[in-house]
C-alpha cells in the first residue's frame, strides 16, 4: 500500500465527512463513517476529531516504511439537508461491503455533493404552508393563516435572495424575521378580526434551528462536549436573531402608534 493510495483514501474519507458535516449530521456519525471507510481500504489506524467548524483526521498505514498522514478540513457554510446525509450513509455502507475503487467512490461523492435541492419556488411554497400551519397551531384563525401564508412566502423569498451573498447568519435571520413581522403588522392593520401574534410566531417557526438544537443534545449525550457547545451556541445566536428581528419591528410599530 503506497503513500499515494493512502492519500487518496484520506481525501475520500474527509470528503464524505465534509458532505455529512456541512449538511447537519451528528459528530459521531461523521467520525464513524470516516473510520469505517478508511478501515475498508486497509488503513490500520484512523484517528478523527470533528467539530462543526472542522475535521481533523490522521491515518497510520501500520507499515514502518510509511509515515502517518494528517489532513485538516475547515467547514464553512453549514446548512441542513437530510437527503444528502442519507445518501452518504447508504454509499458508505456499500463502499465498505463491495469492491468499489477509490476513484469510483470519489465520483459518487461528487455527484451527491452536487445534487441540487428542491427548486426555489417549491421551497417558497413549502415555507408559506409551514407558516400557515403553525399559525393555526398557535391559535390563529382562517384570515390569520392566510396572512401567515403570505408573510412566510415573502420572508422565505427574501431569505433565498440573501443566501446568494455572504451575509452574516445573524443579520440574515434578523432581516427575514423583521420583514415577516412588517408584512404581518401591515396586513393585520388592513384585514379586520386578525391577530398579529400567531402570524408572526407561525412565520418565525420556519427559521427556528431545531436540527442544531437536537444535534447539540445528541452530541452532549455522545460525549462530544465541544461540538455540543458549538451547536448550542449557534442555535442560541440564531434564535436571538429571530427574536430581535421580530421584537424590534413590533416595538417600533407600537411606539409610532401602529394601532397595536
Amino acid at each position: 500500500m503506497d503513500s499515494n493510495y493512502n492519500k487518496k483514501v484520506l481525501m475520500l474519507a474527509v470528503y464524505a465527512g465534509e458532505i455529512m458535516m456541512k449538511n447537519g449530521a451528528e459528530i459521531y456519525r461523521v467520525e464513524d463513517t470516516i473510520v469505517r471507510m478508511c478501515s475498508a481500504c486497509g488503513i490500520k489506524s484512523t484517528e478523527v476529531f470533528s467539530t462543526p467548524t472542522g475535521i481533523f483526521i490522521s491515518i497510520d498505514p501500520g507499515d514502518d516504511s510509511q509515515e502517518a498522514q494528517t489532513y485538516i478540513k475547515r467547514m464553512r457554510g453549514l446548512t441542513t439537508d437530510m437527503g444528502k446525509i442519507s445518501l452518504v450513509n447508504n454509499f458508505s455502507r456499500r463502499f465498505t461491503s463491495d469492491d468499489t475503487s477509490v476513484e469510483e467512490a470519489m465520483a459518487i461523492l461528487r455527484k451527491i455533493d452536487g445534487k441540487r435541492t428542491y427548486h426555489t419556488q417549491i421551497r417558497i411554497m413549502a415555507a408559506a404552508l409551514v407558516a400557515m400551519c403553525f399559525c393555526v397551531i398557535f391559535g390563529g384563525g382562517f384570515p390569520d393563516a392566510l396572512i401567515a401564508c403570505v408573510a412566510g412566502g415573502a420572508s422565505y423569498t427574501i431569505s433565498a435572495y440573501l443566501s446568494k451573498y455572504e451575509i452574516n447568519y445573524f443579520i440574515h435571520g434578523f432581516l427575514c424575521c423583521a420583514a415577516a413581522s412588517i408584512i404581518a403588522l401591515l396586513l393585520c392593520g388592513v384585514v379586520p378580526n386578525t391577530s398579529y401574534q400567531p402570524i408572526i410566531i407561525g412565520t418565525l417557526m420556519i427559521y427556528v434551528p431545531g436540527v442544531a438544537i437536537t444535534n447539540s443534545i445528541r452530541d452532549f449525550l455522545s460525549g462530544d462536549m465541544l461540538s455540543g457547545l458549538a451547536r448550542m451556541a449557534d442555535a442560541v445566536i440564531t434564535a436571538a436573531s429571530l427574536a430581535a428581528g421580530a421584537g424590534i419591528v413590533i416595538q417600533i410599530w407600537t411606539m409610532t402608534g401602529g394601532g397595536i
